[in-house]
């Protein structure tokens, strides 16, 4: 082999090494990939970032936005209804879960696919008395399986059709990969309904989902008299006494009880702080700030949320803000008008101070936040609701125009009379333009590691010197 042959195996090795070990996020490791392959003169100056305008990462980019459009969509909440009413047992259920995310991911990304059904399938489990990590694993799977059977299912696909069509064959179309996709994924289907699901580890020991985060057992209220040293001062000024282990969860004043009360709220003489605090710092927080405790009635969940605010779970998905991050160093509170109530890591609840928990991709919070404001502080965590959808993500009327944009794009691009790429942009425009989804959460909605990841590795992959299929 030549220089640059070797070259270029050495530098796909190790990007597969830095890809497997994990060390640094797959978007930076591509970067890396393209620099060595630029630097050393495999890629001319001009090439070296034309990999961001080849069609497939437009592809890809446009699915997700068109993905969020469906999730806008009531079609999410229609399913579920259904699926609630659905008679029938175990397999029964699952299969029906499992074909919809199936179907769901060879139109639209996986993420956005279980983002779609995750809710759904927890609240369908626990309402039918079935375990959750019964679904959960299997729509994992089933939106993989999806993914195979289309052109925009899965970026792989979309890389694949766009180096044949750079080869001089004909392009794949839409649908030129459902005749092998299909029959992989009717198999896979067919294995999970029936034989997977009963693999999956039950783990022993292990708090139930309604009882993981009983946050009553951790929450008291103090009373402010004449002396208190907070009379006077604003509400983030608490942590002050404490060192940031405590969540204000709400404020009585006057008799009315309002929940997650604003940081710059001014403290008064009278006041009742509803407190989330572990026991060691009640009591510093009680003797240096002239605090009284309130023997009231047992506080429980449903005292922390109203029409206008919420206890929310959701999960931390890999790309969210908060990995690596603890509750005080995004200081949720101020910024995002959020509380974080709870953390449970592989179905185990935390008990160590909420401030020094560094978060993890797969981790469950428990966060109180306003209604008005909780869809857009979930997008901006990145994090994936769970549980009962709280979260009205559509309007009825907002059904069918969706669907028709995505629908139309879809034939016209199945049929050969305008290039997919063209198509989903298109689509995209036009579900903005329609106000099916905002410009914030289109860019929102794109997975930009996905795109660096892409529109960095394919020049090193059309590199001279990369490995080729013989035609």
């Amino acid at each position: 082999m030549s220089l640059q042959q070797w070259i270029i195996f050495a530098t796909l090795l190790l990007t597969l090494i830095l890809f497997v070990t994990g060390r640094w996020r797959y978007d930076v490791v591509a970067l890396l990939a393209l620099l060595i392959v630029a630097l050393t003169g495999l890629i001319p100056v001009e090439r070296v970032f034309t990999g961001f305008s080849n069609p497939a990462v437009i592809t890809v980019a446009a699915v997700l936005v068109i993905s969020r459009g469906l999730q806008n969509s009531r079609v999410v909440d229609l399913i579920g209804e259904r699926l609630l009413r659905l008679k029938g047992g175990m397999i029964v259920q699952l299969a029906a879960l499992t074909g919809i995310v199936t179907v769901f991911s060879a139109f639209m990304n996986n993420i956005g696919a279980l983002a779609l059904m995750m809710p759904v399938a927890i609240q369908v489990a626990r309402k039918k008395g079935f375990p959750p990590s019964a679904f959960l694993m299997p729509l994992a799977f089933a939106s993989l399986l999806g993914g195979m059977t289309t052109l925009i299912g899965t970026p792989p696909n979309i890389i694949v059709a766009s180096f044949r069509e750079q080869t001089g064959a004909p392009p794949f179309r839409m649908f030129d990969f459902a005749p092998v996709g299909l029959g992989v994924a009717l198999a896979g289907l067919i294995f999970i309904v029936l034989i997977g699901w009963r693999l999956i580890p039950v783990r022993r020991g292990q708090a139930a989902a309604d009882d993981l985060f009983e946050v009553e057992k951790y929450i008291t209220e103090v009373r402010l008299p004449e002396d208190a040293k907070l009379v006077g001062k604003r509400l983030s000024e608490i942590n002050g006494f404490v060192e940031n282990g405590v969540n204000i969860l709400g404020l009585v004043r006057n008799g009315e009880r309002r929940l997650a009360p604003s940081p710059r709220t001014v403290f008064q003489a009278g006041d009742i702080l509803v407190l989330q605090i572990d026991t060691e710092n009640l009591e510093t927080l009680v003797a240096k700030a002239r605090l009284e405790l309130v023997g009231s009635a047992r506080i429980v969940s449903d005292d922390l949320q109203s029409d206008e605010v919420r206890l929310m779970e959701a999960v931390v998905v890999a790309n969210s803000l908060l990995v690596g991050e603890t509750a005080f160093s995004l200081d949720l509170r101020r910024r995002h008008g959020v509380n974080l109530l709870a953390v449970s890591r592989q179905g185990r609840r935390l008990r160590v101070r909420l401030d020094r928990i560094r978060l993890r991709a797969g981790d469950v919070v428990l966060l109180q936040c306003p209604v008005e404001t909780a869809k857009e502080a979930l997008v901006t965590l990145g994090c994936l609701p769970l549980a009962q959808r709280d979260l009205r993500i559509g309007q009825p009327q907002q059904l069918i125009p969706p669907l028709a944009i995505f629908g139309s794009a879809l034939l016209f691009s199945a049929v050969g009379l305008i290039p997919v790429q063209i198509a989903f942009v298109a689509a995209v425009v036009i579900l903005v333009m329609a106000g099916f989804v905002s410009l914030r959460e289109a860019y929102d909605s794109i997975d930009w590691p996905i795109i660096i990841l892409l529109g960095a590795m394919i020049p090193v992959w059309r590199s001279p010197s990369a490995p080729r299929a013989r035609s």
